[in-house]
């Protein structure tokens, strides 16, 4: 029997179709150790920045079954994806399991020629490239811990930092302070609605934008007491290359714009197809097409469009880290035109086979039309239009959505005579340049070289669960917290948050894996420098307040100046008197009511016993995010907080401490429901428990969907997914 081990088990589900008898196929659910959460334990630093790693917890039993089937197996195949992390799960299976000589194979594809393909070149494990993830991720820990604990002294407990998340969070604020330093400019549009001598409506735009109300109500009086004719009439023909086949980042950023997906969401889809066999890898530099896939491309577009739309073409990839062996991102089987198992991965599926196809296929010719209008008055600038139109779809055909819309324009000859039925001007401002879009600053991270397609998902997610940025429908907006941990780092990191620096990091990564440069010299020419100047920085003062508040809103208990202070909700405005006056407001200048006593001692601190003998706590009403609550006055040393559990109760026991109920919550995600106990019991799901047990594993179940009405709140359990159960 030969063991043949992945990373998930949908993958594992359809290699197994592909290799039949003789073979089991298992899977290792991701990694199967990483570094310790302490950090004290993690990285030995003195024996040369050796990680130890552990166990991840949740991975003991698959790691016992794993250990069973492959002692009785003649041969163990290692199958993990084909780039850094797959490489490094790999290496770490193979110690876990205590293997010898594993054989490793990797595929680009999961179809039943490409694993066949594998399995006849197996290798042993690329110790360059586990080595680029270790220093990757070693590196980031590092990073993360030492900036994050100066962070939580220096500024707010509970703020964090990273050595690729930080420079995105920089770039962000960069553009932010640009659009707060901008000062707009008056400006106005003035608009002709005009006719030919065919009576057909033209609109015309002045060529010119007046800076002042009095010069735009001037042209727009002579023009109306004027006459119009057509002054030129030009007509030129332009080409409309198709794009190259999607790489990690491009897909991203087109899935973003046109399907609305998050990056994080994107990446999840494009997992799930590859797995499926539907899709080649979706982590890729890489813009290069196999000749199998170009033939298949042209049998398609022939079939399809006709064999004149067939223009086969080489994309040279703009990564300095693009590994050539690897595709582009397309699917299994081009004539597969549509596929997904369900709506978002049919349109991903849809987007990915449009952008392969269009890419081998001739230009869109274009043909746009200026037509100029002169007014007979000489203070009055010439008017004009243009248009274009599609006069050859090309590649257009097979990616319709980005065709976008021709503006037609009507025949008119040169000299003709038009007649302006209403001429109108309307007031404008001048605009900053935009802030980012997720799919935007991807764009400018892999422009300048920061971070790599792997890892662009994740620093999405991680700014916006850190609080560090806000999302209005697709902009990335930076909040209070991501402006003080920019700013901070700015001024005293601004050397290892800047893009040479970070760029140049990634250049180094690369290099290990290639073999080019070896792992304990760029960490020791690192760290070593990093943690001196993270030292230094022990002594510089805690940044207590964040400037003046403006004399317009005085402390509401003594009237005395203010000044911004950073909470876990972002800014507020406290008394500059603070401790010895509560007065306090809110970012807009509403009062904050301070604590108020209840007459109650805290039951967690206030009662007789060892802790309260120095300090007892008393419950206090304070005013929250979310409304007023009862808490300790120790806090944060006491984190006592009264619950009122008869408001928001579901009337369902826990089933972890058998004791609470669940109760309605609200955190920054929305509302959820936990167990009344907390913080001593920790139970909490995303949806309103039913108040049925789950039959599999016996916890709660919860409200689902339409399609799926219910189903178990543990993520692990199969019924958490019971369509997928049915599809058995």
């Amino acid at each position: 029997m030969k063991l043949v081990i992945v990373e998930s088990p949908a993958k594992a589900k359809t290699i197994e179709k592909y290799l039949g008898e003789g073979f089991v196929v298992r899977a290792s659910v991701g990694h199967v150790r990483d570094l310790p959460k302490s950090n004290k334990t993690a990285i030995d630093i003195k024996k040369g920045f050796v990680p130890n790693y552990e166990v991840v917890d949740k991975k003991k039993d698959v790691i016992a079954e794993l250990k069973k089937l492959a002692k009785k197996a003649d041969e163990v195949i290692l199958a993990s994806d084909p780039d850094r992390e797959g490489e490094a799960i790999a290496w770490h299976v193979k110690e876990v399991l205590n293997l010898k000589n594993p054989k490793r194979i990797v595929f680009n594809e999961i179809t039943k020629e490409a694993v066949q393909a594998a399995l006849n070149n197996p290798r042993a494990i690329d110790e360059d490239l586990r080595q680029a993830q270790e220093a990757r991720r070693v590196l980031d820990r590092l990073v993360g811990y030492d900036l994050s604990g100066l962070i939580w002294k220096k500024v707010r407990y509970g703020l964090s930092a990273g050595r690729v998340q930080s420079p995105a969070l920089r770039i962000l604020m960069e553009r932010e302070r640009e659009i707060r330093a901008f000062i707009p400019e008056k400006y106005w549009v003035i608009t002709a609605h005009t006719e030919s001598a065919t009576h057909i409506p033209i609109e015309l735009t002045c060529t010119e934008e007046p800076k002042t109300e009095k010069a735009a109500d001037a042209i727009v009086s002579a023009a109306k007491k004027s006459d119009w004719k057509v002054a030129s009439i030009k007509e030129s023909g332009a080409k409309r290359t198709p794009k190259p086949p999607f790489t990690t980042s491009t897909m991203q950023q087109a899935a973003s714009s046109r399907l609305g997906y998050a990056p994080s969401r994107t990446m999840g889809v494009a997992q799930k197809l590859y797995e499926a066999g539907l899709i080649t890898y979706m982590r890729t530099d890489s813009t290069n097409l196999s000749q199998q896939a170009l033939d298949q491309i042209s049998k398609v577009v022939e079939a399809e469009y006709g064999k004149d739309h067939i223009e086969l073409r080489e994309y040279k990839t703009k990564s300095k880290s693009a590994q050539e062996a690897h595709e582009a991102i397309r699917p299994s089987s081009i004539s597969k035109m549509a596929a997904g198992r369900n709506e978002e991965q049919k349109r991903l599926y849809s987007l990915i086979w449009a952008r392969t196809v269009s890419s081998q296929m001739i230009d869109a010719e274009i043909a746009r039309t200026k037509i100029t209008a002169e007014v007979a008055h000489k203070d009055v600038p010439n008017f004009a239009v243009t248009g274009s139109r599609v006069i050859k779809e090309g590649w257009l055909r097979a990616d319709i959505s980005a065709r976008g819309e021709d503006v037609e324009l009507p025949k008119v000859t040169e000299g003709e005579v038009l007649n302006a039925k209403n001429i109108e001007s309307l007031g404008k401002e001048t605009q900053p340049l935009p802030r980012y879009t997720e799919a935007r600053l991807i764009k400018e991270l892999e422009k300048r070289g920061i971070g790599r397609p792997s890892t662009y998902a994740a620093i999405m997610r991680t700014l916006n669960d850190r609080g560090y940025v806000t999302k209005e429908g697709r902009t990335l907006i930076p909040t209070d917290t991501g402006d003080v941990v920019s700013s901070f780092l700015e001024e005293h990191f601004g050397n290892y948050i800047s893009d040479t620096f970070t760029s140049n990091m990634e250049d180094e990564l690369d290099d290990i894996a290639s073999g080019k440069r070896k792992y304990l010299k760029t960490l020791k020419d690192f760290y070593t420098p990093f943690s001196k100047q993270v030292a230094s920085k022990e002594d510089i003062p805690k940044l207590t307040n964040l400037g003046p508040v403006s004399k317009e809103f005085l402390c509401p208990e003594c009237d005395s100046d203010m000044v911004f202070k950073l909470s876990k909700n972002g800014k507020f405005m406290s008394c500059a008197k603070f401790p010895d006056c509560q007065g306090a407001r809110k970012d807009d200048g509403g009062i904050i009511e301070p604590p108020k006593e209840i007459g109650e001692k805290c039951p967690k601190c206030g009662e007789p016993g060892p802790r309260s003998k120095q300090d007892p706590g008393k419950l206090v009403m304070r005013e929250g995010r979310f409304g007023m609550f009862i808490s300790c006055d120790r806090y944060p040393k006491c984190k006592y907080i009264k619950q009122d559990n008869t408001l928001n109760s579901t009337g369902v026991t826990c089933t972890d401490c058998k004791d609470g109920e669940i109760i309605e919550r609200h955190g920054r995600f929305g509302a959820f429901y936990s167990c009344s106990n907390y913080p001593e019991c920790k139970l909490a799901i995303k949806a309103k428990p039913t108040g049925n047990l789950c039959p599999m594993c016996n916890k709660l179940m919860m409200e689902g969907t339409k399609t799926i009405p219910e189903r178990c709140s543990v993520k692990t359990c199969p019924n958490h997914n019971p369509h997928k159960l049915e599809d058995k």
